[in-house]
């Protein structure tokens, strides 16, 4: 997907259209004020104030065909600069540009004509107005004046803008197809999670169907975690414990405010570290001891702002798959090794193939944001690369990355639609095992501090779950499928395909298969159409020549071909498919 932040020519072009709507509006609502219009990743956007009038659905349209209108004018644009004088008196009357103005510089402002319609920018603009013809309205909301919930709500609306019609066209096609990858819309059509704002925006939860889903991911990757000691510890911590780790210091923000209780502060835990740190310091260890790999499918919250959130992509609770490996520095590159294999072997059983690994690396001229210490950084950063390319890992740097208190590998993927996403993770810690005074008696009797592998295959089981839904289109494999098998009748109310039916539904549930029986007074191809949406993997239909000849007739979502199996046979196809987690008949 384009970013028309980044692309100059998209920039110019789209933040142009915005003045485009801006006038059209000004056209249909003459009482229209406007903050700002600016390009964003995905177009561009204006904030409005229309006072009593609200834009509705319908209202788009009559937007889009007055621009049209105003483009085929082939007005030209003009830029001028004007005096803080000059711009004052120019938009007396509108209080979001004299507030704009009051922060500009006299000798520094701008403002572009076109027409009948001048407005303060900074510009750069095109020369002409019929450059700005292949547009399109995508979506309207509201949004607070300055991002402030006690301001006044504005109207903004969205759009974008090409150079060409088919550019503009293919683009249309590529958001119709993120609309149908969207996680919140499967989530809904399939009933796998909700968000409500009376629990609190970011604070998604998962219905029976989702928690399923995010079960089996929990089960699969705690079964590949063979010498993992897994742990549960609390959702809350001391303010103290992050102060100790130094999360506090460099991470507050974006963290929930304290709870005073007793006189103690205590805080939702945004990571797991700190607790798992204390978990090793419980008891001494001997280097024969280590490697010691804690690891723990952790709640976690952290003060996302509203404007990013999204579905379980990114939630205020989340779900971390994390691991904290305690090694000796002779075991790094082993133990890296094998986090690295997981990773792979991961990806491999999902389908994940387009994805590149990043070096993550301190900032040099930005180090405030860093734990304090040059040579650990230098240590740290130099272990880490050498090990990478021992390994003949292909990565490329990324200066600022890192976490505050070390280097790490991010493996990032590229999803079918949208920006790539870090899904993967280990970092190197030389820091928090000090802070934390953690220790092992090395094998000369001498106590050594070890060294800290944090990880995490699947990231965030929730960002995960988005992910697979997103690729798949809802289509998971029949191992990970909320519902496996949907068993119904042609007739509902016949006794025996109802009982026939039933003892379906039971053969499949003996074999641990999630199964739902439709028996509902609803016609066959309703009831069809319904397990379509929902993605159900298997839909069996039962007639009289199923129980009579006690076969199966499926079909696959997705296909139109109908396959016949005696019962039992249908029975053992499932079970292997289900426990070989085999990848089949979906996208991915």
């Amino acid at each position: 997907m384009v970013n028309f932040k980044e692309d100059e020519q998209l920039n110019t072009l789209n933040h142009s259209c915005a003045h485009l709507m801006a006038q059209a509006i000004k056209h249909i609502y003459p009482q229209a004020k406007f903050w700002v219009g600016p390009v964003v990743t995905e177009g561009f956007y204006y904030d409005i104030d229309l006072g009593e009038d609200v834009i509705r659905d319908e209202d788009i349209a009559k937007i889009e065909k007055e621009m049209k209108k105003i483009a085929k004018s082939g007005k030209k644009i003009f830029r001028r600069e004007v005096s803080k004088a000059e711009a004052l008196e120019m938009f007396k009357d509108d209080e979001y540009k004299l507030d704009l103005i009051s922060d500009l510089e006299d000798g520094n402002i701008t403002v572009y004509d076109q027409g009948d319609f001048t407005d303060l920018c900074r510009g750069p603009h095109v020369d002409n107005v019929k450059l700005c013809r292949n547009f399109k309205l995508i979506r309207h909301s509201g949004a607070y004046w300055k991002g402030d919930s006690s301001n006044k709500v504005l109207q903004r609306i969205y759009g974008v803008c090409f150079p060409t019609p088919e550019e503009l066209e293919n683009h249309l096609t590529l958001l119709e197809e993120a609309k149908e990858r969207d996680h919140r819309k499967i989530g809904k059509d399939m009933n796998l999670f909700m968000v409500d704002d009376l629990v609190g925006r970011g604070l998604p939860m998962f219905l029976p169907k989702g928690y399923t889903i995010w079960q089996e991911l929990e089960n699969y990757i705690k079964e590949r975690e063979l010498g993992y000691l897994h742990v549960m510890s609390p959702c809350v911590g001391t303010v103290n414990l992050y102060k100790t780790s130094g999360h506090w210091d460099h991470y507050k923000e974006n963290m929930f405010p304290p709870m005073e209780m007793e006189g103690e502060s205590f805080v939702l835990r945004p990571m797991n570290c700190p607790h798992h740190m204390m978990i090793y310091a419980n008891r001494r260890h001997s280097y024969k001891d280590l490697p010691i790999r804690i690891g723990e499918i952790a709640h976690d919250f952290r003060y996302e702002s509203s404007g990013t959130l999204k579905g379980i992509e990114r939630g205020r609770h989340f779900c971390q798959n994390d691991a904290h490996l305690f090694v000796t520095p002779e075991q790094i590159k082993d133990e890296f090794t094998k986090v690295v294999d997981l990773i792979f072997s991961t990806y491999k059983d999902f389908g994940i193939e387009n994805y590149r690994c990043v070096l993550s690396l301190r900032d040099p001229e930005n180090k405030e944001k860093y734990h304090d210490d040059d040579e650990m950084w230098n240590k740290a950063e130099a272990a880490l690369r050498d090990v990478m390319n021992g390994l003949g890992i292909e990565y490329t740097e990324e200066i600022g990355e890192a976490a505050f208190y070390g280097p790490k590998l991010d493996v990032n993927v590229q999803p079918a639609v949208g920006n790539e996403i870090t899904l993967s993770t280990c970092q190197l810690d030389f820091c928090l095992p000090a802070k934390f005074h953690l220790s092992y008696i090395d094998r000369d009797g001498e106590k050594k501090t070890p060294v800290v592998l944090h990880r995490a295959i699947l990231g965030s089981l929730d960002r995960f779950m988005a992910y697979i839904l997103e690729e798949t289109k809802g289509n998971l494999p029949t191992w990970l499928a909320p519902v496996q098998v949907r068993v119904m009748p042609v007739k509902t109310d016949d006794d025996s395909l109802n009982a026939y039916a039933k003892e379906i539904c039971d053969a499949l549930k003996a074999n641990k298969v999630r199964v739902d029986l439709d028996d509902r007074s609803e016609k066959l191809g309703y009831r069809m159409r319904e397990g379509q949406i929902q993605k159900v993997p298997y839909l069996l239909v039962v007639g009289f020549n199923e129980k009579d000849e006690k076969t199966v007739s499926f079909r696959l979502h997705g296909e139109k071909k109908t396959t016949v199996l005696p019962l039992d046979e249908f029975v053992e196809k499932l079970d292997a498919e289900i426990k070989g987690k085999l990848r089949t008949h979906i996208g991915m």
